[in-house]
């Protein structure tokens, strides 16, 4: 009988590596900017109840501006398009709020569709120019807009006011608010803040969101990925200019005065400079913006009344030296080596 060999082959067993800490990992992503969201909201909630009313009126100031920097921060930040002329947007929708309370008596709370109608309007037109200029041509045509819009205020008298603008009534807070004035604007402006976050979140999760970011990444590749540059340009433009609409809107009713010198160029320098400062093509970079856009400021003419620009100027050098990415990636690089830290720690205890 012929004998028959049997070869045996090393079995080779793969250990499963558990996956707790990836997912853990992930688990304390979502959950770290959840818990930090809802922290920030309360805080936001419980501040006009501490503050005095003049403070109140500083915060509600700077979430209005957070809300123009979301949108310049839409058209800048994530689609890559150059606007020095964002004040303007805000001034129209802050005259159109004016003009409809003081002239034709229309509620506080409708003039905030019709600034946004108009201003929408606006920004759609703005960006049909944008479909053949890029860079600093670009950059040019909303400068001209921001030069010739302050004038153009002062010429319709019978309208604007002219010179000495228009003076409005504040919103009355309702007797079952129980609320003060600066208290019930000072929410007026949170909640517009709220959903003006909320919502731009909300696109930049979506598709549109995707197209606007291959498109300020590489326009020549997301064509042939099949973008529609004209469409999504205008669109950029379109609710850019919305969103600076409703927050001129809410700074009409929180000041209570609107006047052509509010608006001038410096504002959209202003604006722009603060919204590199808070963090370009960030999540919290508007909301830090505006920040900086209403203390600062106000904090350089308390150092030296004489030259408040040059400690202003200063700062903003100190602030892009000290966090090229913004204040915002300042503080994701903070977040993240505490984070490390944290984990490295519970490594050791185990």
């Amino acid at each position: 009988m012929s004998e028959v060999k049997l070869t045996e082959k090393p079995v080779t067993t793969k250990l499963s590596v558990p996956q707790n800490n990836s997912v853990s990992a992930r688990i304390s992503a979502i959950r770290w900017p959840l818990l930090a969201t809802a922290a920030l909201l309360l805080l936001a909630c419980a501040a006009p109840f501490q503050l005095v009313p003049f403070h109140t009126f500083q915060l509600a100031m700077a979430m209005i501006y957070a809300v123009t920097l979301l949108g310049l921060n839409l058209l800048v930040g994530h689609t890559g398009q150059i606007s020095l002329g964002h004040g303007a947007f805000f001034a129209v929708g802050a005259y159109t709020a004016a003009i409809a309370m003081q002239r034709w008596d229309v509620p506080y709370f409708a003039t905030i569709p019709i600034a946004a109608a108009i201003t929408f309007v606006l920004g759609f037109a703005l960006g049909v120019p944008a479909l053949r200029l890029r860079g600093l041509y670009l950059a040019l045509v909303t400068l001209a807009i921001a030069i010739f819009l302050v004038p153009l205020l002062k010429r319709f008298d019978d309208l604007t006011g002219g010179s000495m603008g228009l003076v409005v009534d504040k919103p009355v807070p309702p007797a079952w608010t129980g609320l003060a004035e600066d208290q019930w604007l000072y929410f007026l402006a949170l909640a517009t803040t709220v959903i003006g976050f909320v919502l731009v979140a909300g696109m930049l999760r979506s598709r549109v969101g995707r197209a606007l970011h291959a498109m300020r990444d590489n326009e020549i590749a997301a064509e042939v990925l099949g973008v529609n540059l004209a469409h999504y340009k205008t669109l950029a433009f379109a609710w850019s200019a919305l969103l600076a609409g409703v927050a001129g809107c809410v700074y009409t009713w929180v000041i209570a005065f609107v006047s052509p010198d509010s608006f001038a160029l410096t504002l959209s320098i202003t604006l722009l400079a603060g919204l590199v400062v808070g963090g370009l093509g960030t999540t919290w970079g508007p909301l830090l913006g505006g920040l900086f856009v209403m203390f600062v400021p106000s904090f350089a003419q308390d150092v030296n009344q004489a030259a408040p620009g040059v400690i202003f100027g200063l700062l903003i050098i100190a602030v892009m030296y000290l966090a090229p990415k913004g204040l915002a990636g300042l503080a994701t690089q903070w977040t993240q080596w505490l984070g490390h830290r944290v984990r490295k720690g519970k490594t050791h205890a185990h």
